[in-house]
C-alpha cells in the first residue's frame, strides 16, 4: 500500500518543469546564473530574466540580457535583488540615436542608491547651477572634478551627481536634453555609473571615463511588478519570491516593483517555488522508494533463508523447553558479519567437513567462534538443526557451549564459545611448537573426555550418540580442560533405546567397524571412537597412515 502512495505522489510531481532545472547552465564564462535567470527555454521565470550566453565575443563567453536592449549581465546579487550591468555611456553629441536606455516593461529600475548621474568632458564649472540643483527632479547633490586644465582645454569637468528616484526605467539624453539644456550644450556624454565603481576606479583615475571605450557599470533592482501594494502580497500565487511574500520599495507608473522579502533562495529551489520544490519530494520520494523495495528484498531474502535453513523445524523442536529457547540466541546476520570483519580469511580457525570456522568478536567484546556451515540443501537442513538443538540441551564444563545461530544468511551460521588452545590433534602430532605437553596433562585430558561422553550417554536429559569422537574434535581451552565439539552428526536416542540405524557417518580410521558394517550406532561406537583417541595419545600415531 505505501508503495502505491508514492507512486501517485510521484506522478503528481513528474509534469511540474523541474527538468530543466536540474540540467540549466549555471554560469556563463566567469558570471554565475541562478533561477530566476537562466539561459535556455524552461530555466527563466519569464522572458524578462532570459539569459543569452554569446561564445563569440572575445576570450571567454558573455551573458546577455535580450528582454533590456541586450545589456551586457556581469553579476548577480541574488539575495539583495541586484544585478550589475554593463550600460553605455550616452554621446550628447550625436542627434539621430541618443543611446538611451529603456527599461519600461520590465522588472527593472535604476538602483537610485546604488547609481550616480555623471556628466562628462563638460566646458565649465557652472554647467550644473548650485542653486537651481536644490530643487532638481533629476539629480541631487553634485561633485565636481577637474580632469584637465581648463585655461587651455575644454571639456575638463566632470560631474558625479546623486541619481533622483524620479529616473527609474529611462534614461536618454533628450530627457537631459528638457531637464537642463546646460549639460547638453555644454558636456560631451552622460551616463548611470555604480557608485563603487566611482570609489575604485574613477576617483583614482578620473580620465577612466574618457578611456573607456563604450560601457561602464552600473546596477539594476529587480522585482515583480503586481501594479499595486496590497497588505496580503502572499495571494499572488505565481511569483518569483518562495513564499510569495514581498516588499514594495519604488513607485513607477501606476503600480509597484516589489522585491521578495526574506524567503528568495539563489539556489532556485526556492524561488519559484513549484519546480524547487516538487524536484526535492520527488527525489527524496524516489530515495525512500529505493529504500523500501531494498528493505522488502533484505527482510523477504531472510525470511526464505530463515526457512530454507530449517528456522521452523528449529523453533518446533526448540518450543517444547522455554529454557532453552532463552539461551539460545539468534544472531542477525549483520552482528556477525561485523564480528568476523565479513568473514575475513585471516580469522578462519579450522575447516572440516561440517564447515569453516571464524574468529569473532560480539559488541559486548565477547570472543566467539562462528562457524559457517556448508551451503544447505534439503538433506542437510536436519543435520544442521539437529546439532543446534542437541548443543541447546547441554550444560556440561568438557562440551563446548552453543550461545546461538544465525539462520537469515543463505548458509546458516552457529556461534559458540572461543577456545583459544587449539585441539588435541595439533599437541599429539606436533603440529604446536613451544608448549611440551606432559602424560599428567594428556592423562587428565582423557579423563575430561571420557566424563564428556558419560554425560553425553548417561547423565543428560535425553541421551546423545555424538558419533565423531576425535583428537581434532578435543578442543583445548585457556586453561587447557578439554572441550568436546562438533556435534554436526550426533544424534539423540529415547532412554529405553539400544541403538540408532542411520547411514554411515564419521571419519575413516575413528569409525566402529561394527557400525562400518551394520549401520547400527551404540554409545559403544562411541566409546571406540574414543578408544582410538586414547592409543593416539599412548603411540603418537595417527589413525590412518598416508
Amino acid at each position: 500500500m505505501p508503495v502505491l502512495v508514492l507512486l501517485q505522489i510521484i506522478l503528481l510531481l513528474w509534469p511540474i518543469e523541474v527538468s530543466a532545472q536540474r540540467f540549466c547552465l549555471s554560469a556563463c564564462g566567469n558570471v554565475s546564473i541562478s533561477y530566476p535567470f537562466g539561459i535556455g527555454k524552461g530555466c527563466y521565470f519569464d522572458e524578462s530574466f532570459e539569459v543569452i550566453c554569446n561564445y563569440s565575443s572575445g576570450d571567454y563567453p558573455k551573458a546577455y540580457l535580450p528582454s533590456i536592449n541586450n545589456l551586457e549581465l556581469l553579476d548577480s546579487i541574488y539575495y539583495e535583488g541586484t544585478i550589475r550591468v554593463n550600460v553605455p555611456i550616452i554621446s550628447l553629441k550625436q542627434t539621430s540615436n541618443d543611446g538611451g536606455i529603456n527599461l519600461s516593461g520590465s522588472p527593472f529600475t535604476f538602483s537610485p542608491i546604488s547609481n550616480r548621474f555623471t556628466a562628462i568632458g563638460c566646458d565649465d564649472y557652472e554647467t550644473i547651477d548650485i542653486n537651481r540643483m536644490v530643487n532638481s527632479t533629476v539629480f541631487g547633490g553634485c561633485l565636481s572634478i577637474s580632469t584637465c586644465n581648463p585655461a587651455s582645454n575644454g571639456g575638463c569637468y566632470d560631474f558625479l551627481c546623486a541619481l533622483s528616484p524620479n529616473i527609474t526605467q529611462v534614461f536618454s539624453a533628450s530627457s537631459f536634453y528638457f531637464y537642463s539644456k546646460n549639460i547638453s550644450q555644454k558636456c560631451q556624454s552622460v551616463s548611470v555609473v555604480e557608485e563603487n565603481w566611482v570609489g575604485s576606479k574613477y576617483l583614482k583615475n578620473p580620465l577612466v571615463l574618457k578611456q573607456q571605450a563604450r560601457d561602464i557599470p552600473a546596477l539594476l533592482d529587480w522585482g515583480e511588478d503586481i501594479g499595486h501594494c496590497a497588505e496580503d502580497l502572499s495571494l499572488y500565487s505565481t511569483t518569483i519570491c518562495g513564499d510569495g511574500e514581498y516588499g514594495c520599495s519604488i513607485t513607477f507608473g501606476s503600480g509597484y516593483i516589489c522585491r521578495c522579502r526574506t524567503t528568495y533562495r539563489p539556489d532556485g529551489f526556492c524561488a519559484g517555488c513549484s519546480g524547487g520544490l516538487g524536484l526535492l519530494f520527488l527525489l527524496v520520494g524516489i530515495w525512500w522508494l529505493y529504500k523500501f523495495v531494498k528493505r522488502r528484498r533484505e527482510i523477504k531474502l531472510k525470511q526464505k533463508f530463515f526457512k530454507r535453513n530449517g528456522g521452523l523445524l528449529l523453533q518446533q523442536e526448540l518450543s517444547s523447553n522455554e529454557s532453552n529457547i532463552e539461551k539460545t540466541k539468534l544472531f542477525t546476520s549483520k552482528d556477525l558479519e561485523k564480528a568476523t570483519d565479513n568473514y575475513n580469511a585471516n580469522r578462519i580457525l579450522g575447516q572440516g567437513g561440517q564447515g569453516t570456522v571464524y574468529k569473532g568478536m560480539l559488541t559486548d567484546g565477547r570472543i566467539v567462534a562462528v562457524k559457517k556451515s556448508k551451503l544447505v540443501d534439503e538433506t542437510n537442513v536436519e543435520q544442521f538443526i539437529n546439532e543446534v538443538v542437541i548443543l541447546s540441551q547441554i550444560n556440561h564444563r568438557n562440551i563446548v557451549k552453543l550461545l546461538g545461530c544465525c539462520l537469515e544468511t543463505e548458509v546458516p551460521l552457529l556461534v559458540y564459545e572461543f577456545i583459544p588452545n587449539g585441539t588435541l590433534y595439533q599437541y599429539i602430532h606436533n603440529q604446536i611448537e613451544g608448549f611440551p605437553i606432559t602424560w599428567e596433562l594428556l592423562l587428565r585430558i582423557a579423563v575430561e573426555v571420557s566424563g564428556a561422553l558419560f554425560y553425553l550417554h548417561s547423565a543428560a536429559s535425553i541421551p546423545i550418540y555424538h558419533r565423531d569422537i576425535k583428537s581434532a574434535n578435543i578442543l583445548l581451552d585457556d586453561k587447557y580442560r578439554a572441550k568436546v565439539s562438533d556435534f554436526g552428526t550426533s544424534r539423540s536416542v529415547m532412554v529405553d533405546q539400544t541403538h540408532l540405524t542411520t547411514k554411515v557417518q564419521g571419519t575413516f580410521g575413528y569409525v566402529d567397524p561394527e557400525y562400518f558394517q551394520s549401520s547400527q550406532f551404540t554409545e559403544k561406537s562411541d566409546v571406540y571412537s574414543f578408544g582410538v583417541v586414547l592409543v593416539e595419545i599412548l603411540t603418537g600415531q595417527k589413525p590412518i597412515r598416508a
